[in-house]
């Protein structure tokens, strides 16, 4: 079974930049599409962004388009998400997932099956 493992969240001011990561162990991300979800405080979870292992198209929130890039590491097998030109409303616990949707639920939590643990992204002066 496939765990996967998020990190890089912290403290940053707004304005600022971070760079998450997703590792997968008891396996690879060859053959899932691997995403980001967020959860501020009373929120409920929102999608990110998304991409696909094999493949270059990529999946954005109209909230973070410009400012965030997912991209993947085929030395290291990790999947990162550096995010630029941070604000409070980026405040929330990120979270990696993997799965197997189509086009269509890229964006759904629902079609994710494997879960991080999340990583606590504040965003704050």
């Amino acid at each position: 079974q496939v765990q996967l493992t998020d990190t890089g969240g912290g403290l940053v001011p707004p304005g600022g930049s971070l760079r998450l990561s997703c590792a997968a162990s008891g396996g690879t991300f060859s053959g899932y599409a691997v995403a980001w979800f967020r959860q501020a405080p009373g929120k409920e979870r929102e999608f990110v962004a998304a991409s696909r292992w094999s493949g270059g198209t990529t999946y954005y929130a109209d909230s973070v388009k410009g400012r965030f890039s997912i991209y993947k590491d085929r030395t290291t097998g990790a999947v990162h998400l550096q995010m630029n030109s941070l604000g409070p409303e980026d405040t929330a616990v990120y979270a990696c997932a993997a799965g197997r949707p189509i086009a269509s639920t890229m964006s759904a939590a629902s079609a994710y099956y494997y879960w991080g643990q999340g990583t606590q992204v504040t965003v704050s002066s």
